[in-house]
């Protein structure tokens, strides 16, 4: 059979994307990604021959009575007439979308074509475009079983959020650790903001770097492209041995090495989390759609992997004590780290192609 996934956009959208077209590939079936045209789509991509890649122009809808409106109309039609173009001439079978108005066009071209298509949803809180995409699918998968009230009694299905085959192979942390060039006898922080870094995140870490000044502590931070120099100064004038780094390709090997993460709560960090059983202290970002990521923060957290902390809150100063009070309690550790690993959907990817095959079926 042959599939659609329209996955583009930022790192939540398109890894989730591309696990579930990984476990269709291994059986058997043909996969069409569509795409966006930013950059972390095309690095992440690179080499990817398993899959026919197709970009669309990135946009997010603006507001009904903003002048922006009309170029977003050209520009969303124009990526339509593109859409029913390519997927008239692979011929889907079925086509899912993961979110964000990447999906919108490409689910559209599917109902256009008459072939049924699906839209998943990471988050606790679906923003405007899958609201709007779940009224054009067939049917709507979820990440967050607290999700399915926000759309129509029965229309929905929890599958969990997918996480990507690069990251599903087992990885010894010795050799983990040693791969940021950092020593295996001592507890690791790794910090991290996204595919995108969080300069809120950067800022508070640079404050609270002499509090991590401890012979028995490293520290692992991804700072994304803006905040890498200003980080390796701070760590290094406060004595922290830390590998800092824009990007890490291998985000297994990060995973394994931490005792404890400092992260955003979007939906795809969040399963990764689980997945490995990080324990760690999520810092929502503040000015996402519908405020998602703090009630992603909660979720996870009620079930006790995980601190929340408020970007307010860490700018003043929080952040540092929480941590040492954290890396300090082994028994405190341990018991977030077997709750962050029981809520771990691992066959997530499965579940959500297992869908896409059964309605072709």
């Amino acid at each position: 059979m042959r599939f659609v996934i329209a996955a583009g956009g930022t790192g939540g959208h398109l890894f989730p994307g591309l696990a579930v077209g990984e476990v269709l590939r291994a059986q058997g079936h043909e996969v069409l990604v569509f795409i966006s045209e930013k950059e972390i789509d095309a690095l992440a991509t690179q080499g990817r021959s398993e899959f026919q890649f197709e970009k669309l122009p990135g946009i997010g809808m603006p507001s009904l009575f903003s002048p922006k409106i009309f170029p977003f109309l050209w520009r969303f039609a124009d990526g339509l007439r593109q859409c029913v173009r390519i997927c008239r001439k692979f011929k889907p079978d079925a086509v899912l979308g993961m979110g964000g108005f990447t999906s919108t066009a490409p689910i559209l071209a599917g109902r256009i074509l008459g072939k049924p298509s699906f839209v998943h949803e990471s988050n606790a809180i679906p923003g405007k475009a899958n609201r709007l995409n779940a009224r054009l699918a067939s049917g709507v998968l979820l990440g967050f079983a607290e999700c399915a009230a926000h759309f129509p009694k029965g229309r929905a299905r929890v599958t969990g959020t997918p996480v990507r085959s690069s990251l599903r192979e087992a990885v010894d942390r010795r050799r983990a650790v040693l791969a940021f060039g950092l020593e295996p006898g001592r507890k690791t922080l790794l910090v991290m903001g996204g595919s995108q870094g969080a300069h809120g995140i950067n800022r508070a870490l640079e404050q609270a770097a002499p509090l991590l000044a401890d012979p028995g502590l490293q520290v692992i931070h991804l700072t994304g492209k803006d905040d890498v120099e200003p980080l390796r100064e701070a760590y290094r004038a406060a004595g922290v041995v830390a590998s800092v780094a824009a990007f890490c390709h291998h985000m297994e090997e990060a995973y394994a090495a931490a005792d404890l993460c400092i992260a955003r709560s979007g939906a795809a960090s969040l399963t990764e989390l689980a997945y490995f059983g990080v324990p760690s202290v999520l810092v929502p970002y503040p000015h996402a759609a519908e405020d998602h990521q703090t009630l992603n923060a909660r979720l996870y957290a009620a079930g006790g992997a995980a601190l929340v902390l408020k970007e307010s809150e860490i700018a003043e100063g929080r952040l540092g004590s929480e941590l040492r009070r954290l890396l300090d309690s082994v028994d405190e550790l341990n018991e977030m780290r077997a709750r962050s690993r029981a809520q771990a959907v691992t066959d997530a990817a499965e579940q959500v192609a297992a869908v896409l095959m059964e309605v072709c079926k």
